[in-house]
């Protein structure tokens, strides 16, 4: 896995017009192809009087999967443009769609090539980006007499703590850096005199 990569901070929508056409990018995170698709499924149902609505995402922490469409503007002016600007600015884990309204000039393929990935580029300025790095989760269970006090040491540590559960010992779910694991354990061990629990869990990541 990736220790960290670069996408979008939010999800958001931005509008440019080049002579008369309306190029609105909508930008939204996206963990796999299903939730990409829907959602460029979603933005055709709300502007169902567009003359075009294309698309690109990119996948992965790795950027693995990359995929754009033209929806019907002439190949290689719409999608492959967006999906430059997305790869370009090493964004990752996220889809674009420019819903276009035609305002009755053609722009030509140059002219398209500019709008298109330019509505992506402004759409990026305006939402944003944050960098996520890869975590292991690890959860820590102690007795509830030492609870209060290791979620503040935890705390102050710089640790990130997902969850805290309560039942006849307090589960404090936390986020750490893999390599920091064993060095975690030994601090673990030493402040709390051995007496609470570790057991890691799957990797994840989380921005910061």
């Amino acid at each position: 896995m990736q220790d960290e990569y670069l996408t979008i901070a939010r999800a958001g929508v931005h509008e440019t017009e080049v002579k008369g056409s309306r190029f609105i990018c909508s930008l939204a995170p996206a963990a796999t192809e299903e939730e990409a698709r829907a959602f460029v499924a979603r933005l055709r149902r709300e502007h169902p009087a567009a003359h075009h609505t294309c698309y690109a995402y990119v996948l992965g922490a790795d950027a693995g999967v990359q995929k754009s469409d033209d929806d019907g503007e002439p190949g290689g002016t719409a999608g492959l443009p967006m999906l430059q600007m997305l790869t370009r600015r090493g964004v990752r884990c996220a889809v674009a769609v420019v819903t276009r309204y035609f305002g009755g000039t053609k722009l030509g393929a140059g002219g398209l090539i500019r709008a298109y990935g330019g509505a992506v580029g402004e759409a990026l300025d305006e939402v944003g980006t944050v960098t996520r790095r890869r975590y292991l989760r690890a959860t820590v269970t102690v007795g509830h007499d030492r609870a209060g006090k290791l979620e503040h040491e935890l705390r102050t540590a710089g640790l990130t703590v997902l969850a805290v559960g309560y039942g006849s010992r307090v589960a404090l779910e936390v986020a750490l850096p893999a390599a920091d694991l064993e060095t975690f354990r030994t601090w673990l061990a030493d402040i709390t005199a051995g007496a609470a629990g570790l057991e890691t869990g799957e990797e994840t990541y989380l921005a910061g």
